[in-house]
């Protein structure tokens, strides 16, 4: 008798009713045409990423939305394919979204601006299953969720001048020292994002961090792809399109003060 045969003959047996679920087989993907667990593989350079993939339950509803919509609402960043925005969204201006969470704001935000394709990028598995199945129920033709890093979508998968606006809400700050260079927002990101943003295109940012935000204030005033456009040259009032999350509610009762920043891509 193997191992394998042994354990399962010493088992306890299933209670009466209960339903028995096959374990996976290793390699096979956890929802069949849904999101891939690597979908840019190994090809890629090393480099220091700022996210960092977190394994979740999903649920029920998740899931079902996952099999059922990301053949034709999702991709996988895989950096072997450009992306033709105007015939993924039917011709509408398209705002690049990176981390959305379980996808609530994007949801609220696409449902009171039909007019405007958002392309979400996450890596976050239930948060892909909540976004479309909100998306969904809410009848938006105007959401698509993309899984992987925002990197490579950027720099390989869309074509230059491609999107009209790019929003960074509440980014992982990476509070210790030693993590900072961990960051989304840093000068090499901005210098790549201005390439593919059309000039005039505004990259919105949000945190409730304040190290961060000031960083994030200083990197962007100083590089030369952007304004503020704030004439002041500080932070923006929250415009009334972001609306307010669950998880900004939460920080603002914890004391924490939300900073908007909204730079303009400079023509040339």
């Amino acid at each position: 008798m193997s191992e394998l045969e042994n354990v399962t003959t010493q088992s306890a047996p299933a209670p009466a009713g209960a339903r028995i679920v096959a374990p996976r087989p290793k390699g096979e993907p956890r929802f069949p045409g849904g999101p891939a667990a690597d979908p840019a593989g190994s090809h890629h350079e090393r480099r220091i990423r700022s996210f960092q993939p977190r394994r979740s339950r999903v649920t029920t509803g998740q899931g079902d939305a996952l099999r059922r919509l990301w053949p034709s609402w999702g991709l996988d960043i895989d950096g072997l394919r450009s992306l033709d925005l105007g015939e993924m969204f039917d011709g509408l201006p398209v705002v690049l979204e990176i981390g959305f969470g379980m996808g609530e704001a994007t949801a609220q935000m696409a449902a009171a601006d039909p007019g405007t394709g958002i392309l979400a990028v996450d890596v976050h598995t239930p948060g892909q299953g909540n976004l479309l199945g909100l998306a969904e129920r809410a009848g938006l033709t105007n959401v698509r969720v993309a899984n992987g890093d925002a990197i490579i979508l950027l720099r390989e998968m869309l074509a230059p001048d491609a999107l009209d606006g790019l929003r960074v809400y509440f980014p992982d700050p990476w509070p210790k020292k030693r993590h900072h260079k961990r960051r989304l927002i840093q000068p090499d990101f901005l210098t790549l994002a201005a390439t593919r943003l059309k000039p005039g295109a505004v990259l919105h940012c949000a945190t409730d961090w304040e190290p961060y935000a000031e960083q994030m204030l200083e990197v962007l005033s100083a590089h030369p792809g952007f304004e503020n456009t704030e004439d002041d040259g500080g932070y923006a009032p929250r415009p009334a399109f972001r609306p307010l999350t669950r998880f900004e509610g939460q920080g603002l009762e914890k004391g924490h003060v939300v900073h908007d920043l909204l730079f303009r891509r400079k023509a040339g």
